[in-house]
């Protein structure tokens, strides 16, 4: 796959105008802005904490609580009794969001405010949640939101007998190009796992780095020499130092890798003007960008060729799909990412990437760590792609016998 050419930056001017139309109140496609005399309200909201099995050993995934993929199923039913599924995935080790204060922010704080409202009012909901959640630097508790957001677009898409992408008023592909996963701490485990993944149909890969830029460089020239042809994104979760990324940026594009992202913490913003002013490869942002204000703000002051889109992270399909239109209006990047995504999570993402045409692999790695499905039809990549769901809404069943036997399971451990 090509290299990335790196994109101009828009001038402080530009990237205000283009900021501008994505600050006035939120649009929807005509299925969602109902008369207010036909509103469908939301019945009822259940939370259902969960944690998937892991089939290969992932360091966001293990801790102190154990290991496996926690995550939040959430079902919100209509007045109609119609039913959509969303789902939260917190990462303790990759953000402050914890499977426990996920379901508690759920069931306490925020189904009390949303019961009774017009389920398609996404702007009302939104406006609900951020009041009992309050926003610090940026929106509070995102990951935990999203969860109710995704649900509650899958209801619309249900209720309408429309895919979400029909809903945005775009179509899909069939299916979507993943990466494979890199992580390991020894040169001496880079072959086998490239063997795994290749072994799997995957041409593409995102490797792990930081915090030894040296090791990096070792690593990515074996990765290379592999896939010489395949596309090889760097992510450093934000672990660098500044002056290491610095150091690494160049070198790091000298071995052919295409992005950055996440060098540094997201808090340094002179590094990330820095690091961009540097001009060695495209720099992407990630952990702690969440909402589309900071994107306004990252790309007025000039501190990244574009984002590592998570729906999950960014508290749902509205606040991913008002970033991913602003990246666009402004010429830079955006990367399709994810957070080990289990089920309805993948599934919002594979239709928000593929209805906006996503250029390059995704690295949605759920099916890649992840040992088990709650779904009817699993995601199973073949080739390194994998389906794009298109049935109404999510175009995904939750097969709720397979769910209460996770939930239950998920207690004992």
């Amino acid at each position: 796959m090509d290299k990335i050419s790196r994109r101009k930056f828009v001038s402080g001017a530009a990237a205000a105008a283009a900021g501008s139309a994505f600050f006035s109140p939120l649009s929807f496609g005509a299925a969602e802005n109902r008369q207010s005399s036909n509103a469908m309200k939301i019945e009822r909201i259940e939370a259902f904490p969960v944690r998937y099995p892991t089939v290969m050993p992932f360091r966001f995934l293990e801790g102190p609580a154990g290991t496996g993929r926690p995550a939040v199923l959430v079902k919100i039913t209509a007045a109609d009794g119609s039913v959509g599924w969303g789902e939260s995935v917190p990462v303790p080790r990759w953000s402050y969001e914890t499977l426990e204060a996920a379901t508690i922010a759920i069931e306490r704080y925020l189904t009390p405010v949303l019961l009774g409202h017009d389920l398609f009012d996404l702007k009302g909901v939104h406006d609900l949640m951020d009041r009992e959640i309050a926003p610090s630097f940026t929106t509070g508790m995102p990951i935990t939101k999203a969860g109710i957001d995704m649900a509650l677009h899958d209801l619309m898409g249900k209720i309408t007998g429309r895919n979400l992408a029909e809903l945005w008023g775009r179509k899909t592909g069939d299916d979507l190009v993943l990466s494979w996963t890199l992580q390991t701490p020894s040169l001496d485990e880079i072959d086998p796992l490239i063997d795994e993944g290749l072994k799997q149909g995957f041409e593409h890969f995102n490797v792990k780095v930081a915090p030894d830029p040296h090791f990096d460089l070792e690593m990515v020239r074996k990765v290379k020499k592999r896939i010489p042809e395949g596309f090889l994104w760097a992510d450093a979760n934000g672990q660098y130092t500044l002056a290491d990324a610095l150091w690494a940026a160049p070198r790091l594009a000298d071995e052919g890798v295409p992005v950055l992202e996440q060098p540094i913490p997201i808090s340094q913003i002179s590094g990330y003007q820095r690091l961009v002013r540097q001009q060695a490869l495209p720099i992407l942002v990630d952990e702690g960008m969440v909402s589309p204000g900071q994107v306004f703000e990252f790309i007025k002051l000039g501190c990244c060729d574009g984002v590592a889109m998570k729906p999950s992270r960014t508290g749902g399909l509205v606040s991913a799909r008002r970033q991913i239109e602003m990246l666009e209006s402004a010429g830079l990047l955006f990367l399709g990412s994810g957070l080990t995504d289990p089920d309805v999570s993948l599934a919002a993402s594979l239709i928000l990437y593929s209805a906006f045409d996503l250029e390059y692999p995704a690295a949605l790695n759920g099916p890649q760590f992840l040992g088990e499905s709650i779904i009817t039809e699993p995601f199973r990549p073949e080739k390194g792609r994998v389906r794009v769901p298109k049935g109404p809404g999510l175009g995904v069943t939750v097969d709720e016998d397979k769910l209460k036997d996770l939930v239950e399971r998920s207690r004992s451990e």
